[in-house]
């Protein structure tokens, strides 16, 4: 009794607390505009359906006070013996409908138009993927994954030490954001590799699924440059918190140049995937991939979490035979949470992390993996 008494004092108190500095948060109704006519429609739409809302409860709940104060019983009111009123069904009936149409016409419009992904400038394939999304700009021959950035990831480990409130924009931001240019309609098409996922994107107005076997599509055309941030939307598993989706609008001419610069980088990608890597390159490269990819489950430490993680410090498998390690990397293992990483990595990063490793912690192999290894195993 005396445990409870003290707890309760304890909630008051810091009630009391809390009253004396509350914290206001913003006063708003209704959505944000966004940056696309397609969600400055829906908002406007949002905004028209409010309002009618807003005029039905006034009228509806206007009378009923009304009819309630000038007919209740204290002031001698008898009621009225019918059973039914031929004019009133149909003004209920009418009026209902007319709303209904009033609401239905601009709404159908806005939908046909959202449909309308004919003559784009650009078409992007959309793919979701446990747990990152792939960006392809179709007839550029660029692509790219879009992780969850490093310092998200060191921040949500266990036991990290770091408070995730000194994370700018923690697990909202990626490695490699979507670069898009204003005043361009550009089609989106979704899909997945695996599970069914969802490309929320609130400043474009929408939220479409990527489901695996099928394309959805989209499109949008962005008004102003800036970032803007979505996440997936649909629980897509045990890394569903960890799958931002981040925008970068830019002015048509910086675009074309960001293109033309990531189309050299993939070519010169291409170029280091065939000449023989040193051993300190390939760990350096390892390092940077594990910590982006792997140590979110196996742990900066390589020590995994028992009973959930394998650990890879002093593993069989990484200090067995090369082909076994590769195989695992690259094709993962069905019925658990290893991914097949031969899609989502490079013949370099793919190198570069099995080689660090079957040389970090207490693994000691000396084994040295060329990205010509991994590009042989693809065939």
């Amino acid at each position: 009794m005396a445990g409870n008494t003290r707890f309760c004092l304890a909630i008051m108190a810091a009630a009391l607390a809390g009253a004396a500095s509350p914290a206001y948060a913003d006063y708003a109704t209704g959505l944000t505009p966004g940056i696309t006519s397609t969600s400055r429609e829906i908002y406007w739409l949002h905004s028209l359906a409010y309002w009618v809302c807003v005029a039905i409860g006034v009228v509806v709940y206007g009378a009923m006070m009304w009819a309630i104060a000038r007919h209740r019983k204290s002031r001698g009111a008898v009621a009225a013996q019918f059973r039914e009123n031929a004019r009133l069904e149909i003004v209920w009936t009418i009026v209902p409908l007319l709303i209904l149409v009033v609401l239905a016409v601009p709404a159908t419009l806005t939908l046909i138009r959202m449909k309308d992904t004919a003559a784009p400038d650009l078409t992007i394939k959309v793919t979701g993927q446990q747990w990152r999304w792939r960006y392809d700009y179709l007839d550029q021959g660029v692509g790219f994954f879009s992780s969850l950035d490093t310092k998200s990831v060191d921040a949500s480990k266990l036991r990290s030490g770091i408070d995730p409130a000194g994370v700018p924009n923690y697990l909202r931001e990626v490695d490699n954001p979507l670069v898009l240019p204003i005043g361009r309609k550009i089609r989106l098409l979704f899909t997945s590799t695996d599970v069914i996922h969802s490309w929320w994107m609130p400043a474009f107005g929408y939220k479409i699924d990527a489901n695996p076997g099928f394309i959805n599509e989209a499109w949008t055309r962005i008004d102003q440059p800036g970032t803007y941030r979505g996440q997936c939307a649909e629980l897509c598993g045990i890394g569903h918190g960890y799958m931002p989706a981040v925008v970068v609008a830019m002015n048509p001419a910086d675009f074309d140049a960001w293109l033309a610069t990531k189309k050299t980088e993939q070519a010169s990608a291409a170029a280091g995937a065939e000449r023989q890597w040193t051993k300190t390159d390939l760990m350096a490269k390892g390092q940077e991939v594990y910590g982006r990819i792997c140590a979110a489950c196996h742990q900066p430490t390589g020590k995994g979490i028992p009973g959930t993680f394998p650990a890879l410090d002093g593993s069989p498998l990484v200090n067995g035979p090369v082909s076994g390690h590769m195989d695992r990397v690259m094709n993962g293992k069905p019925g658990t949470t290893m991914q097949a990483f031969a899609t989502q990595l490079s013949d370099v990063d793919i190198a570069g992390v099995i080689t660090f490793e079957r040389n970090s912690w207490g693994n000691k192999t000396g084994d040295v993996v060329q990205p010509s290894q991994i590009k042989a195993a693809r065939k």
